[in-house]
């Protein structure tokens, strides 16, 4: 008879929070197991021993980390310690639950909330019959203990680990409404750079050791970092959160009053991924506004800093982002919509532009927005200047999405290119919902191009997930198409050369 494994919450500290169900389990098992530092006690036992719920009948297996921090001399990192402490772990309780044990793995909090449990549980639980019992949480302790809601209503409440980089915590402490941040320590003076940077640092809390008689309660710009244990949590309530935030805004919340001075709307492209591709002209005028508008991607790499405000929303909304944008500038806020590659081809300057028309014809007034396009490098630029020079020659850019046109004009079009024997660089040549047209693409082409044709297929360009195919228009698959490739068809006269470069002449005979 094989034995029985339970992960088995028993809370944040105080022994009045372990639930009853937790109470019973830990005194009838057969093997109690915790876990600890080299140097420390574990937590989880203090709170079951000062709870009443150990005996001597017990067996305790007490589960020492190897390694705290992120240094070991194991050839496979922290993660490879780690790793092979949690396998030796499951093979020590492994023992007991074949002879048929009771075996209690205690956590602090809750078992599945950050947890070392887990580890176990993904070990054994496929061979032994396993069950989890929540436990408090320390985010409720915490919460309660400055008696301040996290959430209401709709807001979203994020949970994140101190130990993201700082750039990603403070992007991340500008989209939401609601955050609790854990894993403190001697992560805090980063912690407390990116509450700044996100405009939160006022407004967070700090909550040491929550419901222990050990509590410590304080505003979080007042703590000195030196003194922060790993026992202890940050938190920003959802209702200190600016007005607006990563999700759709409604252009119609925004108060336009009397127009400012110089109202004015950037358009800025950021290139087609990495930050060394984003022109000095658009990091200058990033750095000078208070708004930044678009697809929340795009928005997601503007570095976060104090005083400003981040307003993400989805992929086919693009005049009514514009539409806020020109709201924000007009009540006299500074105001930039962002693109990806460049934001004048398939970018948000003609949506932006498209909007301003609407506006005007509504509100004459609405002809004080200025709009100001800054050029990025363009998706096209990235994958050709890869190829080699594939566009080197007169060349032609068509998107195959048909959102916005029907697929009979992107048929017409694509004739009439292959016809003028034009290179042609193909945006969103497929997604999700499109999984047929880089085939219809092919085809069309096919009625009047040679298939020796050369293609260029360009994945992520820029990315560390980048790759470069050339290949010929005969051999193309469209089934390896997706929406993170752009292609560039070559002309007649495009070639490879003996270096493997795609290049097309800059004389047509």
């Amino acid at each position: 008879m094989s034995g029985r494994l339970f992960g088995v919450g028993v809370g944040p500290g105080d022994p009045g929070l372990v639930t009853l169900r937790a109470a019973e389990l830990v005194r009838g098992a057969d093997v109690v197991a915790y876990h600890s530092g080299t140097h420390r006690s574990s937590i989880a036992r203090g709170i079951a021993d000062a709870a009443g719920l150990l005996h001597d009948g017990q067996v305790e297996e007490n589960l020492v980390y190897p390694v705290t921090t992120g240094t070991t001399d194991h050839p496979g990192g922290y993660a490879g310690a780690m790793a092979d402490f949690y396998t030796e772990c499951a093979e020590r309780l492994e023992k007991h639950l074949a002879a048929g044990l009771t075996v209690v793995v205690l956590a602090e909090g809750d078992p599945l909330f950050y947890g070392s449990y887990m580890y176990l549980h993904d070990r054994l639980s496929g061979r032994y019959e396993t069950r989890v019992v929540p436990g408090v949480t320390s985010v409720s302790a915490a919460s309660a203990a400055v008696a301040s809601p996290l959430v209401r209503q709709t807001d979203v409440l994020t949970i994140l680990p101190g130990t993201l980089p700082e750039p990603e915590l403070a992007r991340r402490l500008a989209d939401t409404e609601g955050a609790v941040i854990m894993k403190l320590g001697r992560t805090f003076a980063a912690v407390r750079r990116a509450l700044a940077s996100a405009g939160r640092l006022d407004e967070a809390l700090y909550v040491e050791r929550a419901s222990t008689g050990r509590e410590v309660t304080r505003r979080a710009a007042d703590v000195d970092p030196d003194t922060v244990p790993y026992f202890s949590i940050v938190l920003v309530p959802g209702d200190t959160a600016p007005q607006r935030t990563r999700y759709e805004a409604d252009a119609s919340d925004v108060e336009v009053g009397a127009p400012a001075a110089a109202a004015e709307v950037l358009v800025v492209g950021l290139g087609p991924g990495p930050d060394r591709w984003v022109t000095p002209e658009v990091t200058e005028a990033l750095a000078g506004v208070g708004h930044v508008v678009g697809y929340a991607p795009y928005v997601d790499r503007v570095p976060q800093r104090e005083g400003l405000v981040r307003h993400a929303s989805g992929n086919t909304v693009e005049v009514d982002r514009a539409r806020l944008a020109l709201d924000l500038a007009r009540s006299g806020e500074r105001v930039a919509v962002v693109s990806g590659g460049d934001a004048g081809v398939f970018g948000m300057a003609s949506a932006v532009y498209e909007a301003l028309d609407v506006a005007v014809a509504e509100d004459p007034a609405y002809a004080s927005v200025a709009v100001r396009v800054l050029p990025g490098v363009s998706a096209v630029q990235a994958v050709a200047a890869r190829a080699g020079a594939p566009v080197g020659g007169d060349f032609a850019v068509m998107s195959l999405s048909d959102r916005l046109k029907p697929w009979s004009l992107i048929e017409r079009r694509l004739r009439a290119v292959a016809e003028a024997d034009l290179a042609l660089a193909v945006y969103n040549p497929a997604s999700r919902s499109r999984t047929t047209q880089v085939a219809d693409m092919q085809r069309v082409l096919l009625e009047v191009h040679d298939p020796s044709v050369v293609v260029v297929v360009g994945r992520d360009v820029g990315r560390a997930e980048e790759s470069l195919v050339v290949t010929t228009l005969g051999e193309l698959d469209p089934s390896s198409i997706d929406m993170k490739c752009l292609l560039v068809i070559g002309s007649s006269s495009t070639r490879v050369g003996p270096t493997g470069a795609a290049w097309t002449p800059r004389s047509t005979p």
